[in-house]
């Protein structure tokens, strides 16, 4: 198969190290503003996706982001936001980066190049009929993600993937393949950079939308959320001042007595009168 890897290829700018700072932050600035038209470009491949998840979810299927270097690290990310985000179990959405998750801090050598060690990694968690899996890889080549998306196809598990080089091996190999092609990096093949943010984006869309399609949102509101802070308390409180007519105390007695937003405004009563 042939390609062109266009986040490989040189950047147009030169000599950077001539720059100022100023020119820097500018010109990095103007190359991630053609990031979201980027994004926009591979929306109806992405709502197919989301649609093909939610229908698993609701089969008790679960999510699984596998990637390698930047990649897994932002599987990571975006798996570890959604319980505390939308009050789902911690084995709902996982993240699975190669080397493991001493991967997320430090670079593991030669990691992303085992082909078979994903569907291992897989297998740990029990992977079954009813999940989705979403291979990450910025170049679409890593064969850690490749290998595992292919054992995934072979055990009848449904694959997608996110790769920033249209027709690559990984894209050919999801099920359901996300293109988002952002070109050259602005450091020439610094994927991090303009690739990075592009999977970022599409992450926040995968998970934002499958939890408000589940019913995990509501009007606009994180009704689910944990309560792991003092400010995500307060936000709590107010929510519920929001929804039902009781004072800040009064919504803070309810957020504490039913553990979130969404039990408290169901289980108010308010007072019967007096007359």
């Amino acid at each position: 198969m042939t390609f062109t890897k266009t986040t490989e290829q040189s950047s147009k700018y030169e000599h950077l190290e001539k720059m100022s700072v100023s020119e820097l932050l500018s010109n990095i600035n103007q190359e991630d503003k053609t990031v979201p038209f980027a994004v926009e470009k591979a929306l109806p491949q992405i709502e197919i996706l989301v649609d093909e998840i939610v229908a698993k979810m609701k089969l008790g299927g679960r999510l699984f982001y596998i990637g390698a270097g930047t990649s897994g690290r932002l599987g990571v990310v975006d798996a570890s936001e959604c319980p505390p985000t939308f009050g789902v179990p911690f084995d709902l959405v996982n993240g699975i980066i190669a080397g493991g998750d001493k991967a997320i801090r430090r670079a593991v050598e030669n990691a992303e190049d085992d082909a078979n060690k994903a569907w291992i990694d897989l297998q740990e968690q029990n992977i079954n009929e009813n999940d989705v899996v979403i291979g990450i890889a910025a170049s679409g080549t890593t064969p850690y993600v490749i290998g595992g998306l292919q054992s995934c196809n072979e055990n009848k598990i449904t694959t997608g993937s996110i790769s920033c080089n249209a027709g690559s091996p990984l894209s050919q190999t999801a099920k359901f393949p996300i293109d988002v092609v952002v070109g050259p990096e602005f450091v020439t093949g610094s994927s991090r950079m303009k690739a990075g943010t592009a999977q970022k984006l599409v992450l926040n869309m995968i998970s934002t939308a499958t939890m408000i399609q589940l019913g995990k949102v509501k009007g606009n509101k994180m009704v689910d959320m944990q309560l792991s802070n003092n400010k995500l308390v307060d936000r709590g409180v107010k929510m519920i001042m929001g929804e039902i007519p009781v004072s800040y105390e009064e919504a803070s007695e309810l957020l504490a007595k039913y553990g979130s937003v969404r039990k408290a405004v169901n289980n108010f009563q308010p007072p019967t009168s007096n007359f």
